[in-house]
């Protein structure tokens, strides 16, 4: 009877030593999105390119993003420079330049505090129709293209 006692103690310390190890391993800010990826779908040549993504703190702690970067000079983010309570929601703006016609798959990295991705990955996708007759179209430099 004594060793079947003993063997329980020892199960339950054991469970509360794991739970303790787990809860310090799963312990600061948590970043969770509500999307990752955003489709354009087929936009206008010159459209509106912006697009929000939501995000939320799930974590106990602060979340701080320190980075935003756009995978081009194309794709300009904008995020919260304040820290994002536990609980809190947040949003990541990111205007893509849709003077630029064809095909759009580009990226954005995010750098934060966040325990579960401290690097995190979004992206936007979609497709920019050519031009309207009459206007100049901008090459890869920004300047209007020489015809």
């Amino acid at each position: 009877m004594k060793k079947v006692l003993f063997s329980l103690v020892m199960m339950f310390v054991a469970a509360v030593a794991f739970n303790k190890v787990s809860a310090q391993i799963e312990a600061g800010p948590k970043i969770e999105f509500t999307k990752e990826t955003h489709d354009y779908g087929t936009i206008k040549y010159g459209a509106d390119g912006t697009c929000t993504f939501e995000f939320k703190n799930t974590g106990n702690a602060p979340l701080i993003i320190s980075n935003a970067k756009g995978s081009c000079g194309c794709t300009v983010p904008e995020w919260p420079k304040e820290p994002i309570a536990p609980g809190a929601k947040g949003s990541i703006k990111v205007k893509y330049d849709t003077k630029r016609p064809g095909a759009i798959n580009k990226s954005v990295t995010i750098t934060s505090n966040a325990v579960n991705e401290p690097t995190k990955v979004i992206r936007i996708k979609g497709n920019v129709l050519p031009a309207p007759e009459g206007s100049a179209p901008v090459n890869s430099g920004g300047a209007p293209a020489n015809n």
